[in-house]
């Protein structure tokens, strides 16, 4: 009996198998700190140019929808 609870042991402190979870964590909260880093660097002027660029890509969408709706028919 006590052989296999040593045996159980030794296999749980050697099992790496959720070790990726911890390192996909560690990865995640680094990116988090550098998105809240370059967000509080660039006070704002970076969701304007963010906004402008999206609104720049709905224009041209649009356009082409118009040309493509025009050319259809």
């Amino acid at each position: 009996m006590l052989a296999k609870t040593a045996q159980f042991i030794d296999t749980f402190i050697s099992d790496e198998s959720g070790q990726g979870i911890t390192e996909y964590g560690a990865v995640l909260a680094f990116v988090a700190v550098l998105v809240g880093l370059v967000f509080s660097f660039t006070r704002g002027t970076l969701a304007s140019s963010i906004s402008a660029a999206f609104s720049s890509v709905a224009g041209q969408l649009n356009n082409l929808a118009k040309t493509g709706g025009a050319t259809s028919n």
